[in-house]
């Protein structure tokens, strides 16, 4: 009999043609054996400190695993790469889906490691509500920028933190850092969330626009427009251009709208085609003049200060929370709770408070 509370599968295949055999089996198995040998916090360490990608790639997958027996063993990885991090500089991008964040990334990115940069894009895919599962496919839009020795490129499923980011983003970025790349790229979901999250951990936030796409100064609203360090409208080529050049005249007299950054910082707007590589080498300059500023007049460091005392708090209630549904005791409780809630014999308010008063009593 079918199992009624089992998750369905993220992706389907119909049935039809199997596909041909692409890897022996030997090899299979060899790839499944390498896997299973767990190297210590120790050397992870070390091979993230050489640059390592493959040790770099497993300190991240622990670091997100959600097994409590994990927590132990990914604290000292971070612990022992924190030395060796915050030497990069860490942006953000957003924007809404079909907006061309991949392509953008991909030729921004290439064009930062022509000039010598080591890059690694953090991509944030959003998960299903349904089944829990994402596709992760950003490494398969970014196909050049893969292949770059220069470039890493790290595609992590939300899960359920809000904001458009991984659980685990902050601490990814420590490990990046202590690898070398000097240039962090955050994509995030761009679903139409707060950013506040990715906002409150990187250096430049970049939004990505497209024109066409409607009234363009839909969003021009306290929220994300207002966090934006740069506004780039992407796609700029062939029959769109001139929409483009449009929507950067109405964006520029939108922001003068917005209160003075305290960084003394006037966000831009520019256009550009990640297709064509258009108008990639202003952005840098763009974020390039941006840090001058900010260096020069100490908000760089006095945010960056802000930022490790910020996600201090932060630690402290995704810790709080895990231990209190990893409670055994609560475990135990939780359903019983669920099942009268749900039947009205307690209203929700009191039943977290007898949850709480019986954690915080064990």
């Amino acid at each position: 009999m079918p199992d009624k509370n089992k998750r369905p599968a993220t992706l389907q295949e119909k049935a039809g043609i199997p596909p041909p055999d692409t890897v022996s089996a030997q090899s299979a198995q060899q790839v499944r054996n390498y896997r299973r040998i767990q190297p210590s916090a120790e050397a992870l360490i070390s091979g993230i400190i050489r640059g390592d990608k493959t040790a770099l790639s497993r300190a991240i997958t622990l670091i997100e695993s959600t097994n409590p027996d994990h927590f132990e063993k990914a604290t000292t990885v971070i612990n022992g790469c924190l030395p060796h991090a915050n030497r990069s500089v860490r942006i953000g991008i957003t924007g809404v889906p079909g907006v061309g964040k991949s392509t953008f990334i991909e030729a921004f990115g290439s064009q930062l490691t022509a000039i010598g940069r080591k890059v690694a894009v953090l991509a944030v895919d959003p998960s299903s509500t349904l089944s829990h599962g994402s596709i992760l496919g950003d490494k398969t839009r970014m196909e050049e920028l893969v292949k770059d020795e220069r470039a890493y490129i790290r595609p992590s499923a939300s899960g359920e933190a809000l904001g458009g980011v991984a659980r685990k983003t902050r601490e990814a970025i420590i490990l990046c850092e202590a690898a070398g790349f000097d240039i962090i790229v955050i994509e995030t979901v761009g679903v139409g969330q707060s950013e506040t999250a990715v906002h409150s951990m990187t250096d430049f936030f970049l939004l990505l626009k497209i024109s066409g796409a409607g009234d363009e100064l839909q969003g021009i609203k306290r929220g994300i427009m207002e966090m934006a360090d740069a506004i780039v409208i992407n796609k700029a080529d062939g029959d769109n251009i001139k929409r483009a050049q449009l929507a950067k005249t109405e964006f520029n007299r939108a922001l003068h709208l917005f209160p003075a950054k305290d960084s003394g910082w006037q966000p831009t707007v520019s256009t550009c085609s990640a297709v064509e590589k258009t108008g990639i080498g202003a952005v840098w300059e763009t974020i390039s003049e941006y840090l001058r500023l900010t260096k020069s007049n100490g908000f760089f460091e006095k945010r960056r200060a802000a930022q490790n005392q910020y996600w201090m708090m932060e630690t402290i209630e995704r810790q709080l929370k895990e231990r209190f549904f990893n409670n055994s005791d609560i475990s135990a409780s939780l359903d019983d709770m669920k099942r009268a809630v749900q039947q009205g014999e307690i209203s929700p308010f009191a039943a977290a408070r007898l949850l709480l008063e019986q954690y915080f009593k064990a």
